[in-house]
């Protein structure tokens, strides 16, 4: 069994209830039993504050903490972007003292190399392994069906159920990582869960790959104005 990754993300209103604490968590879960939180991701922001931090996120750049819990009294990774320019993201995943975790990066569709958004991780003394953002032909059908989706996208913003926020209008998220003819991690959009195929993954650095890749989606939790 897969070991498996989970962002939960709170909204804007709730977080002002107690801004002293970090209100976003990922959840591990190994099949030992209940899921535990096992980070708590906040975005560090540079001297300029928020502006300075949501300006430098337009090209692609992104600057996270997970600490271990929502008090904030041990930090086990950090996420800092060491380039962001022409669609392409490179982003270096840092331990509690500074070691290197791995490296990720993110090449926007159309801008990289390839029509889907291509997502490449290297584990620290490990292989590249490498995924696209949804099935070609997932794809396809979405760009027919756009015009529909337009409709579903409405009716969806205006539900009022928490969370459905773009339903079935979502484009395709499924991201499949492969390296050496293995599966070492995938991204499935139902849940928005991260599993964790090879058990040598250190679960840091899919955390903040998780991570990451929800900066990217609709979600956009480290977006805020406040």
């Amino acid at each position: 069994m897969s070991n498996v990754l989970r962002m939960n993300s709170v909204r804007g209103k709730v977080r002002k209830l107690a801004s002293t604490t970090v209100h976003d968590t990922v959840d591990f879960y190994d099949g030992s039993g209940p899921p535990r939180v096992v980070a708590c991701p906040e975005r560090e922001l540079p001297p300029g504050g928020v502006p300075a931090y949501l300006a430098a996120r337009k090209s692609g750049a992104r600057s996270f903490v997970l600490w271990a819990d929502e008090h904030r009294r041990e930090r086990v990774a950090t996420v800092v972007t060491q380039s962001a320019a022409g669609g392409v993201a490179t982003f270096q995943v840092l331990g509690a003292h500074g070691e290197h975790l791995g490296t990720i990066v993110r090449e926007k569709a159309f801008r990289g190399r390839g029509l889907r958004t291509r997502w490449s991780v290297t584990p620290a003394g490990g292989p590249e392994a490498v995924g696209y953002k949804g099935r070609i032909v997932w794809w396809i059908v979405w760009w027919l069906c756009l015009p529909l989706m337009v409709a579903v996208v409405i009716f969806t913003v205006l539900d009022s159920t928490p969370g459905n926020e773009g339903g079935a209008a979502r484009a395709p998220r499924r991201i499949r990582w492969r390296a050496g003819g293995r599966m070492p991690l995938e991204f499935r959009s139902r849940g928005s869960k991260l599993h964790l195929h090879a058990p040598e993954t250190d679960w840091r650095l899919g955390a903040a790959l998780i991570a990451l890749v929800r900066s990217f989606s609709a979600d956009m939790w480290d977006g805020l104005k406040t």
